[in-house]
C-alpha cells in the first residue's frame, strides 16, 4: 500500500490515504456489534486535524472509547517510535454518544526501555493491567489526585475531551522524575546504550 493510495469506502468515517487510520476503521467495520478491539497507534492519530479529528469524533460517538495506555518509546524497532493503545467497544447505532469517559494510564515518563538490554515485559504493565479491572470497569478507581500527583491512571468525562481544540485525546503528561532528581536520575551508561540501539534499529 502506496502512501498517496487513498481509500474512500462508503463504511469508513473519512476518506484518507493514512495507514493507521484506515487500519482502526476497517477493524471496526469487522466488529460484530458487541465486538471489542485493542488496536495500536501512533500518537498523531490522536491529535492531528482532518482525518484524524473526524475518526475521534466518530469513536467517542459511535464506540465506547474507554481506555488509553501511553506506551514509553523504546520497544518498537523504529527509532523514537511513539505510540498509544486504544480499547473501545463497538455498539449499535444510535443518536446517544456511547463513550461517557475516557481512562489514560500514562506508561512513558520516567520508564526507560531499550529492544536489548530493557526489553517491555509483561511485569512492566502489571500496574496497568490491576487499574484497567477487566474484571468488572465499573469499579475502576483513579490513582492520580491532588493527594497522589504521581498517579498515572485518571479518567476524562467525553464532555471535558470534546471542549479540547481538534478534541485531543493527546493529554495526560507527568513529569519526569529524571528533570527534577538529579540524584536518581539514569545512569549515562544506560542513556548510552539507549541512544545506540537506536542507531542500530535505524540502520537495520
Amino acid at each position: 500500500m502506496t502512501e498517496d493510495l487513498t481509500y474512500n469506502r462508503p463504511d469508513f468515517w473519512a476518506t484518507t490515504s493514512n495507514k493507521q487510520l484506515i487500519f482502526v476503521q476497517d477493524i471496526r467495520e469487522m466488529l460484530k456489534t458487541t465486538g471489542r478491539a485493542t488496536v495500536v497507534v501512533p500518537d498523531n492519530v490522536l491529535f492531528e486535524d482532518g482525518a484524524e479529528e473526524v475518526i475521534r469524533g466518530k469513536l467517542l460517538q459511535n464506540t465506547d472509547l474507554h481506555t488509553i495506555l501511553r506506551l514509553p518509546t523504546g520497544i518498537f524497532y523504529g527509532q523514537g517510535v511513539k505510540a498509544k493503545v486504544i480499547f473501545f467497544d463497538n455498539r449499535q447505532a444510535s443518536p446517544n454518544p456511547q463513550t461517557s469517559k475516557v481512562w489514560f494510564y500514562y506508561c512513558r515518563k520516567n520508564v526507560h526501555h531499550t529492544l536489548k538490554q530493557e526489553p517491555l515485559t509483561h511485569g512492566h504493565l502489571e500496574g496497568f493491567v490491576l487499574c484497567y479491572n477487566p474484571v468488572s470497569r465499573l469499579q475502576r478507581k483513579a490513582t492520580l489526585s491532588n493527594e497522589a500527583p504521581d498517579g498515572r491512571w485518571r479518567f476524562f468525562s467525553r464532555e471535558e475531551l470534546l471542549q479540547r481544540d481538534k478534541a485531543s485525546l493527546d493529554l495526560f503528561r507527568l513529569k519526569d522524575a529524571a528533570m527534577t532528581d538529579l540524584e536518581n536520575s539514569t545512569h549515562p551508561d544506560v542513556l548510552i546504550s539507549e541512544i545506540m540501539e537506536n542507531l542500530e534499529a535505524a540502520m537495520e
